[in-house]
């Protein structure tokens, strides 16, 4: 019998992070992507992951080298296993304005980029999985987005369009894996703490303004996502899918 692993893409830090240990609480063994982490750190998540009694890989490789992608894919690592829950978390993109100085505004590269690392990419992967019967009935994709797909903030525009793009990605696979018995669907996590957010500039603005706005008068936190994340994963019920799912405390109805 095949095991059931999740895949997750930015798994050393934040929403990615707390999702390994999520999910590898609930019995999932655990294959993750990384790009920057130090080893001791890394070492550290495994040896969480692991003290479940399940497997963890965490492999460190650019999500977006699509050739290394699908020779990983084909290896025998990945033979005899099932993707039973596929959780997109790359964060990374260029924060630069639309309008401003030559040198500083945003470049054809850097939306580019920004596209292909936190919107494209789920579409190859779940080509490149589904290519390879990774998928079985019952599979779980899951990407993250944010009010900030049609919510602007300055600097903000380049992952604006990725979250947008990545929204409508999701709608796209959900119907056209629906046959398979594979849902797909979006997190829209509330304002969460993460690595990630402190590189949008005026974070601390966005943080002061949450704390006032939402009901709970906190943040969202990794955890709250991880654990409506297991929830989702973990269901073999694909009957709920290519929806944008706001878990954040009611934040965005007040906001």
């Amino acid at each position: 019998m095949s095991k059931k692993y999740a895949l997750i893409l930015g798994v050393s830090s934040g929403i990615g992070a707390s999702c390994a240990r999520e999910l590898a609480s609930k019995g999932l063994n655990i294959i993750g992507l990384y790009m920057r982490k130090p080893k001791d750190q890394i070492n550290l998540l495994i040896n969480e992951i692991e003290s479940y009694g399940v497997e963890a890989r965490l492999i460190k490789m650019n999500a977006c080298n699509y050739e290394e992608m699908d020779n990983m894919l084909i290896g025998k690592e990945f033979n005899d296993i099932i993707i039973k829950t596929f959780v997109h978390s790359l964060a990374f993109g260029a924060m630069k304005p639309f309008i401003a100085e030559d040198d500083n505004k945003i470049t054809k590269k850097n939306i580019e980029m920004t596209l292909d690392v936190m919107s494209n990419s789920l579409i190859y992967w779940t080509q490149s999985l589904h290519k390879n019967n990774l998928f079985s009935k019952g599979s779980q994709i899951i990407a993250m987005t944010s009010a900030g797909a049609r919510k602007q903030w300055l600097s903000y525009g380049a992952v604006s369009m990725a979250k947008s793009a990545l929204e409508s990605a999701c709608r796209q696979l959900a119907v056209e894996l629906a046959q398979d018995g594979i849902a797909v669907n979006a997190i829209q996590a509330g304002v969460t703490d993460t690595p990630a957010l402190r590189k949008i500039p005026g974070n601390d603005t966005m943080i002061n303004n949450t704390l006032k706005i939402n009901p709970n008068k906190r943040l969202t936190t990794p955890k709250d996502i991880a654990e409506i994340t297991a929830l989702i994963g973990l269901s073999s019920n694909t009957w709920m899918t290519g929806n944008i799912i706001r878990v954040d405390g009611a934040e965005d109805i007040v906001g």
